[in-house]
């Protein structure tokens, strides 16, 4: 049972635990452990770094926009799929110069889990291929490490030849603006703390297993509280989207018996943005004060219409004209132009997650 909100004229404000990523995957048999290495380099971050602490504003990214060397087809490629998110610790003697080799052999890696652990041997042909290449451009700040994009393709078994290769799963490490965690980190750890994925999950178990094993780093899930809905919920509504603005929509999530029930409510994009602009007082930033105001706000027009109080329930999804995100850590990136600044804010929830 969905119950939605129609369009209404909007209130104006009055002036007064991680989850590793092998424990979802017991079929493959991968288990992910860490190493001394590993342990000594995130020992190093936590005394270095604040992590667990909900901030009370957020900055507005001052650019949105990517790099003049940004290639326009692989950042298409990343708008408007359904990406898992996942947080990753510093990778050890990570190397940009090695991608090729990397390419080959997490492809016997993956070849080999496919068949059940029978041997592969590495340069083989294998029906499978992995390739690891950059994501150039994708930066919000000069410090940035350039982000990964790992696929792999799989060729058509039909018998004819020149069969192309079908990606068939993907994923991609990148941490937008995290400078203070760069700042941190020993010279020989890489960090791309957020790592997106999609595709099958057997698949991402795999990549996950081989880079943990070869950089002594650990991916675990990261899902997305509530509260930090709720701040997407207030800063994607006042971003400005050129093209057609779609609906803001908030899911929230009603314990029953014997199932649960969800309740939608979708606000007109015209009449969101307006509220917002009653309830933001300093241009460039966010507070947590005015995300509790505008979802003060929606939450007492929805109980004046339906006698339904929001405060009581869960919220559970947010979608926007800028992007989709569901607490379980699905998010949909809709626009490029916002790329970055909705990237910066997940890399955040990614290395706050570093425990």
């Amino acid at each position: 049972m969905r119950r939605s909100g129609r369009r209404q004229d909007m209130d104006t404000p009055d002036s007064g635990g991680m989850t590793p990523l092998g424990r979802k995957t017991a079929e493959t048999g991968i288990n992910f452990t860490s190493t001394t290495r590993f342990s000594r380099g995130l020992t190093f971050i936590r005394t270095h770094t604040l992590f667990g602490q909900s901030p009370t504003r957020r900055i507005i990214p001052q650019t949105s926009l990517l790099q003049e060397n940004a290639d326009p087809q692989k950042i298409a490629f990343l708008l408007r799929k359904q990406w898992t998110l996942y947080s990753v610790t510093p990778m050890y003697k990570f190397s940009y110069g090695n991608l090729k080799e990397y390419s080959r052999l997490l492809s016997a890696f993956v070849a080999a889990e496919k068949q059940k652990g029978l041997a592969v041997e590495v340069g083989n042909d294998l029906g499978i291929k992995v390739t690891l290449s950059t994501l150039l451009g994708l930066k919000g700040t000069d410090q940035d490490q350039v982000a990964i994009l790992v696929q792999i393709a799989s060729r058509s078994q039909l018998p004819f030849e020149n069969a192309e290769n079908k990606v068939v799963w993907s994923g991609w490490f990148c941490c937008i603006s995290g400078d203070d965690l760069l700042e941190s980190v020993p010279e020989d750890f890489t960090c791309l703390s957020l790592f997106l994925a999609n595709g099958a999950e057997s698949y991402t178990a795999i990549v996950g297993s081989w880079f943990q094993k070869t950089f002594d780093c650990y991916f675990s899930r990261l899902t997305i509280s509530p509260l930090n809905l709720a701040w997407m919920a207030a800063m994607w509504t006042g971003c400005k989207v050129d093209s057609h603005m779609a609906a803001t929509e908030l899911v929230f999530s009603v314990p029953c018996i014997p199932q649960s029930l969800d309740i939608s409510y979708a606000i007109h994009p015209e009449d969101a943005k307006a509220l917002w602009d009653t309830v933001q007082k300093t241009p460039g930033e966010v507070t947590q004060e005015e995300v509790n105001l505008f979802m003060d706000c929606l939450y007492s027009h929805f109980h004046r219409h339906f006698k339904i109080h929001l405060s009581a329930t869960r919220l559970v999804k947010v979608s926007t004209s800028i992007a989709s995100a569901h607490c379980d850590g699905n998010i949909k990136i809709l626009h490029s132009k916002h790329l970055i600044g909705v990237l910066t804010l997940l890399t955040e929830l990614a290395i706050s997650q570093i425990q």
